[in-house]
């Protein structure tokens, strides 16, 4: 089973675009944001500051706009961890109405900081996320 992580948040005024609702890259940053949080929570201390992640690609559908004022649930869940990649799924959903907003997923690759060379994700690391 897959641990869900997720965050409850308001859709803050600087996240609203010329057309009056959120902005299509706004989205994605909120992906990369609860990534990171997941990992930080997650993550024993000591791996903050050996590894890092970095995104290989994103895949991102957007299904319902969303506006200022309204209560987001953001869900991420990880589905592989293989090698040095990992992959990621998100949902951004209304919490009034459970109308989807996002479904999106990333691909990521797990680094060693002082190599700054790409490295295999550990089953220890594996075990937190999946």
């Amino acid at each position: 089973m897959n641990t869900v992580f997720s965050n409850t948040f308001t859709v803050p005024e600087n996240a609203i675009d010329v057309n009056g609702h959120v902005n299509n890259i706004t989205y994605l940053q909120w992906c990369i944001d609860i990534a990171e949080k997941h990992w930080f929570a997650k993550a024993p201390k000591e791996f903050h500051s050996t590894y890092f992640w970095v995104v290989l690609n994103h895949f991102i559908e957007y299904k319902n706009p969303a506006f200022k004022g309204e209560k987001l649930q953001i869900e991420t869940w990880v589905t592989s961890a293989e090698g040095v990649k990992s992959e990621r799924h998100y949902k951004i959903f209304r919490k009034s109405d459970n109308k989807v907003m996002v479904n999106a997923k990333t691909l990521w690759c797990f680094v060693e900081l002082k190599s700054q060379k790409p490295t295999r994700i550990t089953e220890e690391i594996r075990n937190l996320f999946i």
